[in-house]
């Protein structure tokens, strides 16, 4: 009888561990039965993100819903804060050091990590405006000194220009007063709103954005390339929908549209 029991109990528990394992490999789907990936993406590569996905739902069929958020910071829409509070992700897009700052915290499949383009700092004015030479260290230092107004984002290229540049430059005591980081929107959107004059970020966060002029790239010496990488989020229940979409990401068919937002690719192409 006992033995009866035992094996009743056993069933049960694998037809339980079979359902668990059916849902959990399941692939999110909408109301239409469209499989569905979410892709949480810093503002670095986010503009190539939103002409890459239509093509990639095109060609396989599948929806990608975007979310933006910064790669660090204190905002609650940055992807720490989003994913610190829960919210679900397939694939996770942002500067590699931070992504690997997610690994590490519990929120990225640790060695998912693929490194998808190399990404310069460049600068704006508002449509129209004379535009101030940067292109050399002391022509940038001119340019910050004169200009009335100056913003920076609140993410990587944000984070080097305030705790390293300006500071290493000798010009931050002189141009605190007047800079601002912005931590709402894109920097090119304040500028073209004449809400500030100058405004630094990641070029491919400056091309796309009307109302204001793209100036250039700051000069080698003093740039900062940051990488974006990509990663699988610990909450995706088809962690291979993601990969396949890296591997999109890293085609030489995605290779056009990267590079015309200003990006340049890492790697080799496949």
């Amino acid at each position: 009888m006992y033995n009866n029991i035992i094996k009743v109990l056993l069933s049960m528990m694998l037809l339980v561990t079979l359902a668990f394992t059916a849902y959990a490999e399941t692939p999110t789907k909408s109301d239409g039965g469209t499989i569905e990936i979410k892709v949480m993406s810093s503002g670095g590569f986010f503009s190539a993100l939103q002409e890459l996905a239509p093509s990639y739902e095109q060609k396989t069929g599948k929806k990608v819903i975007l979310i933006p958020g910064a790669s660090m910071g204190s905002s609650p829409t940055s992807i720490p804060a989003r994913l610190a509070r829960g919210e679900e992700a397939d694939l996770v897009i942002m500067a590699g050091s931070e992504l690997n700052k997610m690994v590490s915290d519990g929120f990225v499949v640790p060695g998912s990590q693929q490194d998808l383009v190399l990404s310069k700092i460049g600068m704006v004015v508002r449509a129209g405006e004379p535009k101030p030479d940067i292109s050399t260290t002391d022509a940038v230092v001119r340019t910050l000194l004169d200009a009335k107004s100056i913003g920076y984002s609140a993410s990587a290229s944000g984070n080097y220009l305030a705790n390293e540049l300006f500071p290493r430059l000798g010009v931050w005591e002189q141009i605190k007063a007047k800079s601002e980081m912005v931590t709402k929107g894109r920097v090119a959107e304040w500028v073209a709103r004449g809400d500030l004059e100058i405004g630094f970020q990641q070029v491919s966060e400056l091309l796309s954005v009307p109302g204001s002029d793209f100036v250039g790239t700051l000069p080698e010496d003093i740039q900062k390339i940051t990488v974006f990488s990509a990663g699988i989020a610990i909450t995706s229940k088809t962690p291979g929908e993601g990969e396949k979409f890296i591997q999109f990401l890293t085609s030489s068919e995605a290779c056009p549209i990267i590079i015309k937002q200003g990006l340049e690719p890492a790697g080799e192409l496949k």
